[in-house]
């Protein structure tokens, strides 16, 4: 089924047609991408076969990690290659059937681990992160909500100190690159947080993380000041795009319908590999299932979003209800959810705080489109100069949707070049 949804335009072009732009991918990244683009005056078409909000960031925990800078491929990773195979019960699983597939992919991860790269992709992505609360702005003043970020920030517990320990040099090395971090003793973070009643004894304030009240709605309000906005979202999957002369003119529909295009942006995560022929690009991206929990009634107040490092998930209390999560898994391409990992994580969770009411629960699953080096690909194809990237941010594509359609739009304009890009580049690898 198609669907299209079109308000009349606001601010219509004056002096001559405005240029039409495609977004293929209607999530956090592309309704950026066509909010970033509409604001230059140009006509936006977002095409995505989900329904607004449906999208992968709907199953996440909904923060804006700003200090997130890390790789998730750290020193030490692969002496935990073999548990992940072993223990189908960890945060972090690898599906045994998946696992010759994946491993030229987990070759290009594991070099990232290295001290020197550590410091390279994270001062990277340290650029793109430490504008997320500024290229949010101007779209929230658009939209008709005032609270779609939580005022509180985030906090992290541990089991002991050591925990905190383990990590001291990478907590060092966001502080170095501006990201604040306050350390926490148990009380404190019983403080903060009763619900968690002495649970832990150490634990972690990131004071410039927020989190959204509704990671459904969140997408959803953006698309609809989107569509108030004069844009098109057309509810449809992208078939092909369509060329001529080395330029993009247009997307191909699954009902053969065209929609013509001056240029393109493709941003359709983990789905954006079908159109890497026509991009010229030959990206290791993949697909990681992150399980998901909403507790409709969970029984429990959290006044913030917490991450429990030591279980390896996740409570973010939102407006329709406490949403579990955080355990990954790898688990092959067009492979089957395992929903078992998302019950697994309300059992981890009930032990952690038994008075938590579970009858009333929903599962998701969201895939993160994953590269080795955790960097996002923002860039222009090369192939059909037309047509521009932003996909691969992992678990940090609600964190730099807003950033990323900016400078998408900047690409666009001519007034970002490629080289102050190039950490992002899709040719890297």
């Amino acid at each position: 089924m198609i669907s299209i949804s079109k308000f009349p335009r606001e601010n219509p072009k004056v002096g001559g047609t405005p240029p039409n732009a495609v977004v293929i991918g209607g999530g956090i990244v592309g309704v950026c991408c066509a909010l970033y683009l509409q604001r230059t005056g140009q006509n936006v078409t977002l095409i995505d076969p989900a329904a607004p909000g449906d999208s992968t960031a709907k199953w996440s925990c909904g923060q804006m990690a700003v200090g997130e800078i890390v790789p998730l491929s750290k020193p030490g990773i692969l002496h935990r290659v073999p548990g992940w195979l072993l223990d189908q019960r960890g945060p972090l699983a690898l599906r045994p059937s998946a696992a010759p597939r994946l491993l030229p992919w987990f070759i290009r991860f594991l070099a990232s681990a290295r001290a020197q790269a550590i410091r390279e992709i994270a001062t990277a992505l340290a650029g793109l992160t430490k504008d997320v609360y500024a290229d949010y702005a101007p779209l929230f003043e658009r939209c008709g909500r005032r609270s779609m970020l939580r005022t509180g920030p985030v906090i992290e517990v541990f089991d002991s100190p050591a925990g905190i320990e383990h990590e001291a040099a990478f907590l060092a090395l966001r502080e170095e690159l501006g990201f604040q971090v306050q350390r926490l003793s148990g009380a404190e973070v019983s403080d903060l947080e009763p619900c968690l009643n002495g649970r832990f004894k150490s634990g972690l304030l990131f004071p410039d993380w927020r989190c959204v009240a509704d990671t459904e709605d969140f997408i959803a309000d953006l698309t609809q000041s989107f569509i108030a906005g004069g844009g098109v979202r057309i509810q449809a999957q992208v078939e092909e795009i369509e060329e001529r002369d080395g330029m993009a003119v247009g997307v191909r529909l699954g009902n053969a319908a065209r929609v013509p295009a001056s240029h393109c942006v493709v941003a359709a995560g983990i789905g954006s590999r079908r159109f890497f022929k026509a991009l010229g690009v030959s990206a290791p991206l993949e697909g990681v299932a992150g399980y998901q929990a909403v507790l409709k009634d969970a029984g429990v107040e959290f006044r913030h979003s917490v991450i429990y490092a030591d279980g390896g998930f996740s409570f973010s209390p939102m407006r329709r209800g406490l949403q579990i999560g955080g355990t990954i898994e790898f688990s092959g391409r067009n492979a089957l959810p395992n929903y078992k990992r998302a019950q697994m994580i309300v059992e981890k969770a009930k032990r952690v705080i038994p008075d938590l009411k579970v009858d009333d629960v929903e599962f998701g699953v969201g895939y993160r489109p994953f590269l080795p080096d955790t960097k996002p690909i923002i860039d222009q194809s090369r192939r059909l100069v037309n047509v521009y990237m932003a996909f691969g941010h992992g678990q940090l594509g609600l964190t730099l949707g807003a950033t990323t359609g900016r400078l998408i739009s900047e690409l666009v304009q001519g007034v970002r070049s490629l080289e102050q890009l190039k950490p992002f580049s899709a040719y890297r690898f």
